[in-house]
C-alpha cells in the first residue's frame, strides 16, 4: 500500500519529515492497473472495489461476469439470436440481465457524471494522511486524464460541461497529489487554459474552501459560513432544519472546518502548487478581495444582493466585532455534535459523496487523527469509488441498490414472467434483498438531528445508509406487493412493515399536494437568495417533483387496490386527489411540464401523463391531456424518436438533440399510450426506432446525457443502455382507472400493454448523480393473437377474450433511471405489436 507520491523526489506527500515509500516510474501518468484484479464485494448491499495483489488471490476469487460487465471487459455470454418482435427481446433481454445481479440479490452500478467529487476525497485523504493504494491513485489518474477536454486541457463540472474553474483547478490539483508531473504536457495544457479563467481566485465557494483547507488558498477569500446558524431557533425562517437535506449536510461540517481554520501546513508539493493554480505570485495575491470573484463559467447562480450584504456583514462586523469564543466554542460544539449524529444514523455511510469527505475531515480535527470515528470513515470512503474501464470515479452516492432492485422485480412481474421458474431464483433473491434494506426504526432523537420518519421506508441504496427517499420507497413497496401476491414467493415482508412504509409516505405530502424526495418542503423558496454556492440552483429547500409525486400515488393505489382496502383508505383518497390536483397546477400553457432529475421535458411529461391517465384523464376526455400530446408530436424527429439535451434542464427551454435518443422515445412513448393518444403511426415509427438499436445481445448502448441534478449536473445512469448493458423487453397489461377486480380493463376489451422493460446496466460513457424515474406496472391479462399473455395476478387470466378484444392492443417501453431504467412504448391498432418486425 503506497502513498500519495510527487514525480519530483525530493517532495513527499504528508509533512517535510516523511520519507517516500518508493519511486515513481518516469510514465506514471501512463499506467494502469490489471483490469482482470478487480473485484467487487457486496456484503448486504455494500459495494466496494479490491484489486487483488497475487495469482492466488485471483484464482481463489473468479471473476464474476458482473465485474467484466463494470470493467468493460468481455463478458463470455453467448451471442444472441437477433431479436425481430418484441417477445424475443424478452429472452434476450433477461437472459443478459440475470447474469448481472449480486450474491446479495441486488444489482450493482456505475453512478457518476459530476466531476468535483473526486477532489474534496482526495485532499481529505492527503491533509489527514490517509494511505492511498497505488492501484487507486493509478485509476483515479486514468479516469480523470480520460475525462479532460481534449479541447482546451480543462475540465467541467460535470463530464459533459465546458471547461471551467472548479473543474480545471481542482482535478488538477488531484492529478498533482497523486503524482502526476507539473510537466506532463496534459497538465500544462490544463494549467494555460486555468489561467485563461483567471485563475484559482476565480473558483465558486466550494473550490476556494477546499483549497483553503489544502493550503493552497488563505481562508480571507472564502465566503462565511458560520456554523452560530445552528444555533438559531427552529422558528426563525433561515433556520438550517429547513434547508435541503444535501445542503444541510454539505454545510454543517463545512461550516465547522471553516470555523476552526483547519489549513494542512506547507510542503513542497503545496507549495509548488500555490505557484501553479494562480497567474501571479502567491503571495502577491489580496485573497480578501477575491471573496467574490469568479469566472463566468462558473457562475451559474450568482449571488444575490441580499447574501452579498449579510457577508459582508460577517466578515467586517461580526467576525471582528461582535463574536465571542464563548458563541464560537458552543457553536462548533453543537455542530460537531450533529456531524456525530449523521454518522450514528448513517453507519459513517453519510448522506452522499460530498459530506462524507468533509465529515472525516471534522473528526480528524476533533477526535484525533487515529480515532475509532477516523477509521471507519476511512473505510466507507471506498463506498463511493467505482472502476470502469476508463478508469476510477466517485459515484454520488453509495450506490442505488434498492432503485434498482426495486425496479428489477417491477419488470419481470409486468412481463408476466415472474412465476416462470427460469426466473424465479432471480426474483427470489432480489425480493430477499428488499425484505433485508427496509428501515425497521427511526433514528435516534430524530427531531434533533432534523430527520424525517424513517421506520418502514427504503432508502436509495442501502438500510444502513437510512435516508428515506419518498419515490425509492414507493417503488419498493410496489415490488414487494407485486412478488408476494404471487403463489410461490415468500412473504418475507409482513403486513405491519407494509403499513409502516404507508405510514411514512403518508408523512411526506406537501401542502401543494405534491412530493418532494427526502422530506416534505420546510422553508420558502425566498431561501434561494441565501444560495451561496454559486454553480448550482434549487438547493435551498426541497421542491415537488413530478417523479415523486407519481411514485407515492401509484405506491398507494397499489396497496390499497391490492392488498389493504381499508388501511387509511380516506386519508389515502384525500392524499391521491391532492397529489392529481397538483400536476394539473404544474403544467405549462404549452402542455409541457419541467422535470427536475431527468431530461427535462421528456421526463416529466411521461410522469405527468401517465399519473393522470391513472385517475381517467385521456386524450379524448381532456384538452389538458391532448395539449402535452400535442407538445410532443410537435417535436418528434424524421427517424420517429426524440431526443433531448441537458441544457432544456439550464436553460428551462426544450432543447432539441441533434440526434433522436433511445431512452427519451422511450419516455414519450410512455407518455403518449397512458394518454390513449388514438393515431398509431408515430407510436410505431418510435417503436421501429428503439428496437433497431438493440444490439445482438440483448443491450442498447450508452447515448447521450439523460438525466440532471439541481438544474446543471447531467447525470448518465438513466437509462437503458451500456456496452454491455443488460435489458428487459417484457409484456404487460395494465389495469385501467375504469377497471373492476375480476373484469378484464376499460368496459368490454381487455386493454393489453406491451411493455418492454428496458433494463440498461453501467452506461460505458457518461454516468449521472442521483437519478429518478417511475413506472406503475400491470396487472391484468390478456389474449394476444391466440396467445395468453400472463399476468402478475392470476385471476386476471383472460383466455376467452374475442378478437376485438385482442386487437384493442398498447405496447409500451419503460424507461427509469439509475443503472439501468424501464422503458414503456405502447401503440394501439389493429395490428398488435407482437407481430411488428424490424
Amino acid at each position: 500500500m503506497g502513498r500519495f507520491r510527487e514525480k519530483k523526489l525530493n517532495a513527499v506527500p504528508w509533512n517535510e519529515k516523511q520519507p517516500i515509500t518508493s519511486a515513481i516510474v518516469a510514465n506514471v501518468e501512463d499506467q494502469r492497473t490489471d483490469q482482470r484484479r478487480w473485484r467487487l464485494l457486496d456484503e448486504r448491499g455494500r459495494q466496494t472495489w479490491h484489486y487483488l495483489q497475487s495469482e492466488e488471490e485471483v484464482k481463489s476469487w473468479p471473476q464474476s461476469t458482473a465485474d467484466k460487465y463494470f470493467l468493460g471487459l468481455p463478458t463470455g455470454l453467448p451471442t444472441l439470436p437477433r431479436a425481430v418482435t418484441p417477445l424475443a427481446s424478452v429472452d434476450n433481454a433477461l437472459s443478459y440481465f440475470s447474469n448481472l445481479q449480486l450474491p446479495p440479490g441486488n444489482w450493482g452500478c456505475e453512478y457518476g457524471g459530476p466531476l468535483f467529487l473526486l477532489p474534496g476525497l482526495v485532499i481529505t485523504w492527503y491533509v489527514t494522511n490517509t494511505p492511498v493504494p497505488d492501484h487507486i491513485s493509478i485509476e483515479i489518474r486514468r479516469y480523470l486524464f480520460a475525462r479532460q477536454n481534449l479541447a482546451d486541457g480543462g475540465w467541467g463540472l460535470h463530464i459533459e460541461g465546458e471547461s471551467s474553474v472548479f473543474g480545471t483547478a481542482m482535478n488538477y490539483v488531484v492529478l498533482r497529489l497523486l503524482g502526476a508531473s507539473e510537466e506532463d504536457e496534459r497538465l500544462v495544457k490544463a494549467r494555460n487554459k486555468l489561467h485563461e479563467l483567471g485563475g484559482a481566485v476565480n473558483g465558486p465557494h466550494w473550490a476556494k474552501f477546499w483549497l483553503s483547507v489544502l493550503g493552497c488558498m488563505e481562508w480571507d477569500a472564502v465566503n462565511p459560513v458560520p456554523p452560530e446558524l445552528w444555533l438559531l431557533p427552529d422558528w426563525v425562517p433561515i433556520a438550517p432544519w429547513r434547508w435541503w437535506i444535501h445542503m444541510r449536510q454539505v454545510f454543517l461540517p463545512m461550516s465547522y472546518i471553516a470555523s476552526k481554520g483547519f489549513k494542512f501546513p506547507p510542503n513542497t508539493l503545496t507549495r509548488q502548487l500555490r505557484e501553479e493554480i494562480y497567474t501571479q505570485p502567491y503571495q502577491s495575491v489580496e485573497f480578501a478581495s477575491h471573496r467574490n470573484s469568479i469566472s463566468l463559467t462558473d457562475n451559474y447562480h450568482p449571488k444575490t444582493t441580499l447574501l452579498n450584504t449579510l457577508n459582508g456583514f460577517l466578515v467586517k462586523i461580526w467576525y471582528p466585532y461582535l463574536r465571542t469564543n464563548y458563541v464560537r466554542a458552543r457553536a462548533e460544539e453543537w455542530a460537531f455534535e450533529l456531524i456525530r449524529r449523521e454518522d450514528e444514523n448513517t453507519g459513517y455511510s453519510n448522506l452522499g459523496p460530498v459530506n462524507a469527505p468533509m465529515n472525516l475531515l471534522a473528526c480528524y480535527i476533533h477526535d484525533g487523527p487515529d480515532t475509532v470515528s477516523v477509521q471507519r470513515h476511512r473505510q466507507h470512503m471506498h463506498d463511493f469509488l467505482w472502476i470502469k474501464d476508463e478508469g476510477m470515479l466517485m459515484n454520488g452516492t453509495d450506490g442505488v441498490q434498492t432503485w434498482d432492485t426495486a425496479f428489477a422485480i417491477q419488470a419481470v412481474a409486468a412481463a408476466g414472467l415472474a412465476e416462470d421458474p427460469k426466473w424465479k431464483p432471480m426474483l427470489t433473491k432480489a425480493l430477499e434483498f428488499l425484505d433485508d434494506q427496509q428501515i425497521r426504526e427511526d433514528c435516534r432523537e430524530q427531531d434533533i438531528s432534523y430527520r424525517q420518519r424513517r421506520k418502514g421506508a427504503w432508502a436509495f441504496s442501502t438500510r444502513e445508509q437510512g435516508y428515506t427517499v419518498s419515490d425509492c420507497t414507493s417503488e419498493a413497496l410496489k415490488s414487494v406487493i407485486l412478488l408476494q401476491d404471487l403463489a410461490g414467493f415468500p412473504k418475507l415482508v409482513s403486513d405491519d412493515r407494509l403499513k409502516d412504509a404507508i405510514d411514512t409516505l403518508l408523512t411526506m405530502q406537501n401542502a401543494s399536494g405534491g412530493f418532494a424526495s427526502y422530506e416534505p418542503i420546510r422553508g420558502s423558496q425566498y431561501m434561494e437568495y441565501l444560495n451561496a454556492a454559486e454553480v448550482f440552483g434549487r438547493i435551498m429547500i426541497e421542491y415537488d417533483y413530478p417523479e415523486c409525486t407519481t411514485a407515492v400515488v401509484t405506491a398507494l393505489s397499489m396497496f390499497t387496490r391490492r392488498h389493504d382496502p381499508l388501511y387509511r383508505k380516506k386519508e389515502i383518497e384525500t392524499v391521491i386527489e391532492k397529489a392529481v390536483g397538483w400536476i394539473l397546477d404544474d403544467q405549462r400553457p404549452d402542455g409541457s411540464w419541467y422535470g427536475s432529475w431527468g431530461i427535462c421535458f421528456t421526463y416529466a411529461g411521461m410522469f405527468a401523463l401517465e399519473s393522470l391517465a391513472a385517475v381517467g384523464h385521456t386524450y379524448s376526455n381532456d384538452e389538458r391531456v391532448r395539449l402535452g400530446c400535442k407538445f410532443f408530436l410537435e417535436r418528434q424527429m424524421d427517424d420517429g424518436g426524440w431526443g433531448e439535451t441537458y441544457r432544456s434542464c439550464t436553460t428551462g427551454i426544450y432543447s432539441q438533440h441533434d440526434k433522436s435518443q433511445v431512452v427519451q422515445t422511450c419516455w414519450v412513448i410512455i407518455a403518449l399510450l397512458e394518454a390513449e393518444y388514438p393515431n398509431r403511426e408515430p407510436l410505431e415509427r418510435a417503436v421501429r426506432m428503439v428496437m433497431s438499436r438493440q444490439k445482438e445481445d440483448g443491450r442498447w448502448d450508452q447515448e447521450a446525457i439523460e438525466g440532471v441534478f439541481n438544474k446543471i449536473i447531467p447525470r448518465d445512469r438513466f437509462a437503458i443502455f451500456t456496452p454491455a448493458g443488460p435489458t428487459d423487453v417484457l409484456i404487460e397489461t395494465r389495469p385501467r382507472p375504469d377497471h373492476e377486480p375480476g373484469k378484464p380493463k376499460g368496459t368490454s376489451k381487455a386493454r393489453s400493454l406491451m411493455l418492454w422493460k428496458v433494463i440498461g446496466y453501467q452506461l460505458r460513457q457518461k454516468a449521472m448523480w442521483a437519478s429518478h424515474l417511475h413506472h406503475s406496472p400491470g396487472e391484468v391479462a390478456s389474449n394476444v393473437n391466440g396467445m395468453t399473455v400472463r399476468t402478475v395476478h392470476n385471476r386476471f387470466l383472460s383466455p376467452s377474450a374475442n378478437q376485438a378484444d385482442n386487437d384493442f392492443l398498447e405496447a409500451s417501453v419503460h424507461c427509469r433511471i439509475g443503472r439501468w431504467g424501464l422503458a414503456l412504448v405502447t401503440c394501439r391498432g389493429t395490428n398488435p405489436l407482437s407481430e411488428l418486425t424490424v
